[in-house]
C-alpha cells in the first residue's frame, strides 16, 4: 500500500513537472528588425529613379529651332573691312578677321556650322533679311532707330569712331576739316553723325562747320580711293580699328584728333524673320561665357591689338 502511494505521488509530480514546462513563461520574442533604406542600386521597382531635369525644349519655328534643326547658320559679312572682316583665301572659312572669329566662335558653341555672305551694309541695316542670312556679326552700332527692325545682343565691344585725312590734302586737324568734304560708308553712325540726323550717336562732339559727306559702299574703300588717286574726299571717319588697320597697310592718310564718339556694338538679328529672342538669349549666355573664359578678349588683343570688348571709362 505504501509502495502504491509512493508511485501514485511519484506519478503526480511528473505530471506537475510536465503541466510546468508547458505553462512556463512565454518564449522570448524575436526583436523587431529597424527597416533600412535600400540603395538607389537595390530600389524596388515602384520606386522611380531620381533623373536630371529635362532640358527646355526649342521652338521648332523660332529662329533657334530653325538653325538647330539645319545644323548651319548664315552670317553677314564685310568682304573689306579689316582688321574686323575680310577675304582670306589662306583661312579654311574663306574670311578672316575679329568678327569672323566672333561669329565662327557663336556657331561653334551652338554646335552648327558657319556659312558667310555678303550683302551690302545698307541692306543689312535695313532689316527685312527675307532668310537670306541668320544674323549679323558686323561691328553694327546698337542705336534706337536700328532698333526698330533689328533685334540685338548685348554689345560684344566698343569701338571709338576716329577721324582721318588723306596725306595731299595738308590738313592735320578736325577744324581743318570746316567746309571740306569727309568719306564715310553709307548707312552708317559716322554718316548719321556728320549730317546731323536723329539716328547719330549721343555724344557731345559736333561735326566741323560746314563738312559735307561723300559716301562709298563700305569703310575702307574711302581709303583705297585715295590710293587710287581720287580727291573727292579729304577727310574720312571710321572706327579707329579700321583706320589704323589703313596705316599700317601704307594707305596714303593719317589720324587726326582726339576719339569722337564712342559706340557700342552688338550682334543683329532681323525683326521680320523667325522668332530671334531665344537665339539672342543663347547668343548672350555665349558671349558672357566667351568674355569669362577670356575667349573674347583674346580675339580682340589679336586683331584690334587692345582690349575694347569693356565699355569705355566715362
Amino acid at each position: 500500500m505504501l509502495k502504491s502511494l509512493r508511485l501514485t505521488a511519484l506519478a503526480s509530480i511528473a505530471v506537475l513537472v510536465v503541466a510546468a514546462c508547458g505553462a512556463g513563461a512565454s518564449p522570448t520574442p524575436s526583436p523587431t528588425a529597424v527597416p533600412t533604406a535600400a540603395p538607389e542600386s537595390m530600389a524596388p521597382e515602384s520606386q522611380a529613379p531620381a533623373t536630371a531635369t529635362p532640358a527646355p525644349t526649342v521652338d521648332p519655328s523660332s529662329l533657334l529651332g530653325k538653325v538647330l534643326a539645319a545644323g548651319k547658320i548664315v552670317m553677314s559679312t564685310d568682304a573689306a573691312y579689316p582688321p574686323q572682316s575680310q577675304l582670306d583665301p589662306k583661312s579654311p572659312l574663306g574670311y578672316s578677321g575679329f568678327d569672323i572669329d566672333v561669329g565662327s566662335e557663336i556657331a561653334k558653341r551652338l554646335g552648327v556650322e558657319i556659312e558667310f555672305t555678303t550683302p551690302a551694309w545698307s541692306l543689312i541695316t535695313a532689316g527685312s533679311w527675307g532668310g537670306r542670312w541668320d544674323f549679323s556679326v558686323g561691328s553694327m552700332t546698337i542705336t534706337p532707330a536700328r532698333e526698330k527692325a533689328l533685334s540685338f545682343t548685348k554689345p560684344y565691344y566698343f569701338t571709338p569712331a576716329q577721324m582721318a585725312a588723306s596725306t595731299v590734302s595738308g590738313i592735320t586737324t578736325i577744324e581743318g576739316l570746316a567746309g571740306k568734304t569727309i568719306c564715310v560708308a553709307e548707312a552708317t553712325t559716322y554718316y548719321d553723325w556728320l549730317i546731323g540726323s536723329e539716328a547719330r550717336p549721343s555724344v557731345a562732339v559736333t561735326p566741323p562747320p560746314g563738312a559735307k559727306a561723300f559716301t562709298l559702299k563700305t569703310d575702307r574703300l574711302c581709303a583705297e580711293a585715295w590710293k587710287a588717286g581720287r580727291k573727292e574726299a579729304q577727310g574720312w571717319l571710321s572706327s579707329s580699328t579700321t583706320v589704323e588697320q589703313a596705316v599700317k597697310d601704307g594707305l596714303p592718310l593719317i589720324k587726326i584728333g582726339d576719339v569722337v564718339f564712342h559706340e557700342p556694338l552688338g550682334v543683329a538679328f532681323d525683326k521680320s524673320g523667325p522668332d530671334p529672342t531665344s537665339m539672342i538669349d543663347k547668343v548672350n549666355e555665349i558671349l558672357d561665357a566667351m568674355r569669362a573664359d577670356g575667349t573674347l578678349k583674346g580675339f580682340s588683343v589679336k586683331w584690334l591689338g587692345v582690349d575694347l570688348t569693356t565699355p569705355p571709362a566715362e
